[in-house]
This record gives C-alpha cells, sequence and structure tokens, in this order.
C-alpha cells in the first residue's frame, strides 16, 4: 500500500491502453496530487494522535510516516486511484477493489488508524476521484 502498486499501474496503463492509458495515468497523478495536498493539510490541522500512541495495548505494527492519524492517507490513494481507474476501466474492479479493501483493513490492524480515519480517508479519496473524473473531459479531451 505504500505506492509501488499504484505508480506500476500508472506506467503499464499507457502500454496496454496506449494514448488513453496514458490520459487515464495522468488523470491518476492529478488526483493523487490533489489527495496529497489536503491529506497533509488536513494532518496538521487535526493533530489527532495514532491509537497505538493513545493506547499502550494496541500495537504499533510498523513504522508510520507522520506522528497524526486522521485521515488515512494510505485508504485515501487507495479509494482514489481505483476510483479513477474503474471509472474508465470497470474491468480492474476483480484486482483493485479487494487490494483497496485490503489497504484500509491493515492501517487499522497495524494500529497506525481507527476505523474513523479510514472511512474519511475513502470517503475523501472517492470524492477527490469522482471530482477529476468528472472534470477529466475537460482536463484531457478538450
Amino acid at each position: 500500500g505504500d505506492g509501488v502498486f499504484w505508480y506500476s499501474l500508472a506506467l503499464v496503463l499507457p502500454i496496454l491502453y496506449g494514448e488513453e492509458g496514458l490520459l487515464l495515468s495522468g488523470l491518476m497523478i492529478t488526483a493523487g496530487g490533489a489527495c496529497l495536498l489536503i491529506y497533509k493539510q488536513l494532518k496538521k490541522k487535526l493533530v489527532r494522535e495514532r491509537p497505538f500512541i493513545r493506547s499502550k495495548d494496541v500495537y504499533k505494527g510498523c513504522a508510520p510516516l507522520d506522528q497524526y492519524s486522521f485521515p488515512s492517507g494510505h485508504t485515501m490513494h487507495a479509494a482514489c486511484f481505483s476510483t479513477v481507474v474503474l471509472w474508465h476501466l470497470p474491468e480492474f474492479a476483480v484486482l483493485l477493489v479487494p487490494f483497496s479493501i485490503l489497504i484500509a483493513l491493515s492501517r487499522m490492524v497495524l494500529g497506525l488508524h481507527y476505523p474513523t480515519d479510514v472511512l474519511c480517508g475513502a470517503g475523501l479519496g472517492i470524492l477527490l476521484a469522482s471530482i477529476a473524473n468528472y472534470l477529466s473531459p475537460v482536463l484531457f479531451y478538450a
């Protein structure tokens, strides 16, 4: 869930789908960039401590990328990238939906996020991807 899968997908799409795949990869990058900007601003303003910090009963399964938990950036990006791709290539659902769900669940299992961090991250990712997909004819097909 740290990005290698998504970067690989963005690199493979132009090979598989030509110009359409290249435009889709560009849309993924654009939407992902918007996610990153919003994610960083929310983390700075909301400063919600991670579960393993608040409770000694929660085991930290890996080192976090930053100090705060809300929203889950991994989940946000997984939901965003999946939504962007599935809007244009629904045949990828069999791969992307389970993978994104596993990323979301892993954030809680690793003790890095609360369920609300994950749900809000997913919601924001889907929202930003939907906006990007809605605007994509204007951005890429004009």
